[in-house]
């Protein structure tokens, strides 16, 4: 019997691991996922709300313009519909981005680590992810990623905050970067966990797709909104760009489920809004606590805490696992925990210190 003929290149694509959902702990120890940094505030009535309105309606397909969502967007960003362009989630938005632009033969810079998805996706467009490797303080090395540009790149993507570092860059570095990209080459400011971004001198990415005609913005309502399960985000991007984005999209990619509840979020803005300050509240706290047990940080603006464990990073994700929290390991170089509800957070606090008993890990700089 003949094999099916498959693409041979699929082979480098290393299969996306989410976060795991699973412990093995003894049944009265509370399981905490804090592997995938989700809110762990459940959808506010309004929200909830507008979701039950729409149940009756999911025998017919969405609205395409989605013409009540975008509509808000660009009230927001002063942009127009033609700049607006929905996906389910951001990942699928920056997946849209890269098979805009690039193709076999192509290449796509991003920085490394970052969100792991990126290369998959890379490869799953057809190009050619080039990885660029962070600054020992877990930060973009922007000089560097100024200096892998060829003549086959089409897309550089800066995640700002970058997952799973949570760490940030500047204005003045960003602007210092645009201004040497050639303008042929897009440029996407993922922007997903910008609520959390408390940096005095963070970049704007909707005032840098103003200023630069080659910059999009990519955003989801999966983090600061909670809307994790509906899998909604946008990119706002120049209009020739957007209008290729469409061409790649999925066909009734964002369900009416997901556009209600997006809107619904919009209107409560100064709920959510209390919401993410919380959130950061808590993470400074539980950063407070692993700084004072003598684990040295970077910095963080996202709804997470990278801890840069090295080698014994497994053998922390094991302690906490076998005391109910799920954090995303990243084997030989550290582990990522979300910011989540109290007591998980508490439970965090609480195990520092034999964290810290593990390892003595490399001293960062902490902003």
């Amino acid at each position: 019997m003949s094999e099916l003929r498959l693409r041979e290149d699929l082979s480098a694509i290393p299969d996306y691991k989410p976060g795991k959902a699973t412990a093995h702990t003894a049944p009265e120890v509370p399981v905490y996922k804090v592997s995938s940094n989700e809110n762990p505030y459940p959808p506010l009535p309004s929200v909830a709300s507008a979701i039950a309105d729409r149940i009756t309606l999911v025998n017919r397909y969405p609205e395409t313009a989605a013409t009540a969502l975008t509509s808000m967007l660009c009230a927001r960003f002063d942009v127009t519909p033609a700049n607006v362009v929905l996906g389910s989630g951001s990942v699928e938005v920056v997946s849209q981005l890269m098979r805009a632009t690039a193709g076999e033969g192509d290449e796509v810079i991003f920085a490394w680590r970052s969100f792991e998805a990126y290369p998959m996706l890379v490869r799953a467009a057809g190009a050619t992810p080039v990885a660029v490797a962070l600054t020992t303080d877990h930060r973009h090395d922007l000089d560097a990623m100024r200096e892998a540009i060829t003549d086959r790149t089409r897309l550089i993507i800066v995640c700002n905050p970058n997952n799973p570092t949570g760490t940030t860059i500047g204005a003045e570095e960003l602007t210092a970067f645009l201004d040497a990209v050639p303008g042929d080459i897009t440029v996407v400011i993922d922007e997903a966990y910008v609520h959390f971004n408390e940096r005095a001198d963070s970049p704007s990415g909707i005032e840098y797709f103003r200023r630069y005609a080659n910059v999009a913005v990519a955003h989801t309502f999966s983090k600061a909104y909670g809307l994790a399960g509906l899998r909604i985000g946008y990119a706002i991007a120049p209009e020739r760009l957007a209008n290729a984005l469409r061409k790649v999209a999925i066909p009734f990619g964002v369900t009416d489920l997901a556009q209600a509840a997006a809107v619904a979020s919009l209107h409560a803005e100064e709920e959510l809004s209390a919401r993410v300050a919380d959130l950061v509240t808590e993470r400074e706290r539980v950063v407070a606590a692993f700084l004072a047990a003598g684990i040295a940080l970077p910095e963080t603006q996202a709804n997470f805490v990278w801890v840069p464990f090295g080698d014994a990073t497994t053998a922390a994700a094991e302690l906490l696992e076998r005391h109910g929290l799920l954090v995303r390991p990243f084997a030989g170089e550290g582990f990522r925990v979300t910011i989540a509800e109290r007591e998980a957070n508490d439970l965090l606090v609480a195990l520092a210190p034999e964290l810290a008993a593990l390892v003595s890990p490399v001293s960062v700089a902490v902003a």
